[in-house]
């Protein structure tokens, strides 16, 4: 049996499964057993070797029954891969159906008993028995396998001619579906052509039905048009004559309009003269104001007395005489005490003479409606210095800054010079200046320079007095703050900081005196495009510090330092005005940080 060759491959039949293989199918594969078996093309039945063997278990003759061959059917392509399904689940189950061994009817008839080792005799039988049984067997599989070979030969012949059948079908249920197919086609083409036409009817019965309404809108607009026409045309005959009439109107506005341009013309050329003139006279007016104020003197002196303060007694004053025919005069009167001592002296006068004098009766604006004249200057391009010299409380910081609470009354020199450089500046625009202006706020404590403009001086920053360049006699002070300012209001913000940043202290004779010289000054650099000018100067505004004298003051320590380096520079200062005013070769500027400072501010055409 193990040796025997395998049957060869052939057909599945779609006849139905015998009651026998019904059995041998597992549980889950017979609801799909019990249903018909269809064929199944292009596969040849298989016989396998167990059931061959479970057939011959059986010891039962099975007689091939009748084949009734089906009526021959269409199989569509869907009906076909069901049956090739229900045939692979069908070969599957058979193939795992459990295998039945030849040794088991070997075993059920064997005794139950084991035959003793002594008895060879009864062992030979027994094995006789089963060579007799087994010889038995082999034949009734020799025939049962013949019977097969016969049924199978049947099987294959019909499974053959069954396919064949069934290709037949097949292509000709093909070619009806494609008959069918392209019919259908065919119809669904009609039927969109049948609604497209019903479409384009429906489009041009609706586009006929609108065109005849337009054409009955156009109608009445070509009636509108033509009452309109007729209209148009009445007024065309009046827009004509009055054309006529504006043409003459024109021509005669033509002739008016030439005369304006030659007027327009020679009123341009009149307004350039202007222009030009304006000029030369403004040029004609700086330069007879600088002369007049070096008429006057580019160095003045001028001499403020202030009123008696409620301390002071109101005789202290009497020595003190206006003489009512010099207005530039003033006259000191001391009595002088007779050596024997208790005799009175004789009265003894001084006289003093200055360009201007002003009474303790003066105001703010007298005094500065004197010096409005140098700041003016000072915007004219002259380099414009001015002084508030004099001994600790003669009230120069009042003069050049004004009170605590400012007001118009009230106001000093440096507020009242910004105002009107401002104002002056304003009026210029208009006839093409534009100013720049710079200003720093510095003073001089001890023949050291600090910046005011700073609320914490840095310790570590040096300033120091240098040129600008080597071909310029400008000079600077490194690390000082220049604001560059446009407004009044903004310079007064600098004068507030400055003012609580200087150097103050009290003396015998001052409850506030002023330690240091203070220097304002305000760069103004001007331009002029249309004529192609500039001009540069500097306006310097200076607080000095009170002069003293010693047995007076009772300065010690720091104070007598102060007061000690005070009068060193004002002796400097003196000593430049009066080199200066006797035009000596050699200025002595380099004595002083003051004077090294304001050196091109006081010689040459400069106003002090």
């Amino acid at each position: 049996m193990d040796n025997q060759k395998p049957q060869p491959s052939m057909k599945m039949s779609r006849l139905p499964v015998p009651p026998s293989r019904k059995r041998a199918l597992s549980d889950e594969n017979q609801e799909l057993a019990a249903a018909p078996v269809k064929p199944q093309l292009g596969k040849r039945l298989k016989v396998s070797p167990v059931r061959v063997a479970a057939s011959i278990a059986t010891s039962r003759p099975r007689v091939a029954p009748a084949v009734a061959l089906p009526k021959p059917q269409v199989i569509g392509r869907q009906s076909l891969q069901v049956m090739q399904t229900r045939n692979r689940m069908n070969t599957t189950a058979a193939s795992t159906k459990p295998k039945v061994t030849a040794a088991a009817p070997a075993a059920t008839s064997a005794p139950g008993k084991k035959r003793a080792a002594w008895d060879l005799k009864g062992q030979v039988t027994d094995m006789k028995d089963k060579v007799s049984y087994y010889k038995g067997q082999v034949q009734s599989l020799s025939e049962e396998k013949a019977r097969l070979q016969s049924t199978t030969g049947q099987l294959q012949a019909q499974m053959q001619d069954l396919s064949q059948r069934n290709e037949d079908l097949s292509q000709q249920n093909e070619d009806l579906s494609r008959q069918l197919h392209s019919m259908e086609t065919k119809l669904l083409s009609e039927q969109r052509k049948l609604l497209d036409s019903e479409r384009e009817v429906q489009r041009l019965t609706a586009l006929s039905q609108k065109q005849e309404s337009e054409l009955v809108a156009e109608k009445s607009l070509v009636q509108e048009l033509r009452t309109t026409g007729d209209s148009m045309a009445q007024q065309l005959k009046d827009k004509e004559g009055r054309l006529i009439c504006l043409e003459d109107e024109k021509s005669r506005l033509q002739t008016i309009v030439s005369e304006k341009s030659e007027e327009i013309i020679d009123l341009k050329e009149r307004i350039t003269q202007q222009d030009t003139q304006i000029y030369n006279l403004e040029t004609e007016r700086r330069r007879l104001h600088n002369t007049v104020q070096e008429l006057k003197g580019n160095i003045r002196v001028f001499c403020r007395v202030r009123p008696t303060l409620p301390t002071e007694k109101a005789s202290s004053a009497g020595h003190i005489v206006f003489p009512p025919s010099d207005e530039k005069a003033i006259v000191l009167t001391k009595m002088e005490e007779s050596h024997v001592g208790r005799d009175k002296g004789q009265t003894v006068k001084y006289d003093f003479n200055f360009d201007c004098i002003f009474s303790p009766a003066a105001s703010q604006a007298d005094v500065f409606e004197e010096i409005s004249l140098l700041v003016q200057s000072a915007l004219d391009g002259y380099p414009v210095c001015i002084f508030a010299y004099g001994q600790t409380g003669s009230g120069k910081t009042y003069t050049m800054e004004g009170p605590e609470h400012l007001s118009m009354d009230t106001m000093g020199m440096i507020p009242r010079a910004i105002r009107q450089i401002f104002a002056s500046a304003d009026e210029l625009k208009c006839k093409g200046w534009q100013y720049k202006f710079t200003a720093s706020f510095l003073e001089i404590y001890n023949e050291t320079l600090r910046d005011l403009l700073i609320n914490r001086p840095d310790k570590k920053l040096e300033y120091d007095i240098r040129k600008v360049s080597s071909s310029s006699n400008d000079v600077h002070v490194t690390n000082l703050r220049y604001v560059e300012v446009s407004s009044v209001e903004e310079v007064h913000e600098l004068l507030r900081t400055a003012k609580t940043n200087r150097s103050v202290a009290k003396t015998a004779l001052n409850d506030r005196s002023s330690r240091s010289h203070s220097v304002f000054q305000l760069k103004i650099e001007g331009e002029n495009s249309i004529r192609d000018v500039r001009t540069s100067s500097v306006l310097s505004l200076i607080d000095l510090a009170g002069s003293e004298r010693l047995d007076r003051s009772l300065s010690t320590g720091d104070r007598l330092k102060e007061t000690q380096s005070i009068n060193t520079s004002l002796s400097t200062l003196g000593m430049v005005i009066t080199s200066l005013c006797n035009k000596d070769s050699h200025i002595p500027y380099r004595n002083s940080k003051l004077t090294y400072l304001l050196q091109n501010s006081l010689g040459g055409n400069s106003k002090v």
